[in-house]
């Protein structure tokens, strides 16, 4: 029986994706599912100042902020900066295989280099209070073994985190851009189910081409947890049957309606401090899918995002959903 666990359910980190608008419409849709920012790199906050990237709302609980580096002292740094802006765990990322990551050596590169993640992990984890995770996949370009993922996992591990998020397909550092990282190389679910067999004390929750309930279910039965990327973000809704379904929990059942109109007046409030509408506005356009009118609504949503103004268009957009 595999445990219960807080990460049952999750939204995968993406980029120009789960910004704090994205996240705080999701919520809005599930009580329970764990929430990721946006990768966010050490270099971006150690250096830039970019902090505004670390913002978030407080409705998002349980999120916890994806960072990508791989020095240690940076690490260390924005791990502790992450913690007082009040993120429920900190991610490192060694799974994303663009050109851009490579350079800054880390992300999936990482992966041939276990030990310096074990340290990095495990200085960030004796620096904060929160749980420390990693997301990684299963191997780089030709180490395509189990042996390869068992004995990245068992260094890792010595780290003392026990959270492991694995996309469950190679990344191919040369050749394949990050968008077909994530269809090309090969799913291969039973190296993940197999992990959970071989390190049952450790935390696996399984990421992938997953897009329906019933996938997550079976994988369920096999590992702690799983994490939904673009499915969720083009179907947000689906949220509602998951809280029913995994979390037999309901009372956060708004209508589509209904979260539409708690979502705009969020807008209206983040238009007045700065905010950018069209960022805002591009999160809905999934709320509608299977309804009569979806693709009306898509584009009144484009036509708002055109005028850059909301006036006189939130009734039209209710009106188009059918619940």
């Amino acid at each position: 029986m595999v445990k219960e666990s807080a990460h049952k359910f999750c939204i995968a980190p993406m980029m120009q994706y789960t910004d704090l608008h994205d996240r705080y419409l999701l919520r809005l849709i599930s009580k329970n599912v764990f929430l990721y920012t946006e990768m966010i790199s050490t270099g971006s906050l150690v250096y830039g100042k970019c902090f505004n990237q670390l913002e978030f709302n407080d409705e998002e609980h349980p999120v916890g902020v994806q960072l990508g580096g791989s020095d240690i002292n940076d690490l260390v740094e924005c791990s502790k900066k992450c913690e007082q802006y009040g993120y429920d765990e900190i991610n490192l990322n060694v799974g994303c295989p663009s050109d851009r990551v490579q350079k800054g050596k880390f992300g999936a590169c990482l992966m041939l280099e276990p030990e310096l993640v074990k340290d990095c992990l495990g200085n960030m984890s004796n620096a904060v209070q929160v749980p420390v995770s990693i997301k990684c996949r299963l191997g780089i370009d030709d180490n395509e073994s189990y042996e390869f993922l068992y004995n990245f996992i068992s260094i890792v591990k010595e780290s003392g985190i026990n959270i492991f998020i694995i996309h469950a397909r190679n990344g191919i550092l040369k050749g394949l851009s990050p968008r077909q990282n994530r269809n090309i190389p090969p799913l291969k679910y039973d190296y993940v189910y197999r992990l959970k067999k071989d390190f049952p004390d450790l935390e696996i929750i399984l990421n992938g081409g997953i897009k329906t309930i019933d996938e997550t279910s079976e994988h369920l039965k096999k590992v702690d947890g799983v994490m939904i990327g673009r499915s969720a973000y083009e179907n947000p809704y689906m949220l509602r049957k998951i809280e029913n379904d995994f979390y037999k929990n309901d009372s956060t059942g708004r209508s589509k309606k209904e979260i539409l109109k708690i979502y705009l007046e969020y807008v209206e409030k983040k238009l007045i401090e700065g905010h950018d509408l069209g960022r805002m506005m591009k999160h809905l356009f999934g709320l509608s899918r299977g309804d009569k009118f979806a693709k009306t609504f898509r584009i009144k949503i484009l036509e708002i995002i055109k005028e850059n103004s909301l006036k006189g268009h939130k009734k039209e957009l209710e009106d188009l959903l059918i619940y």
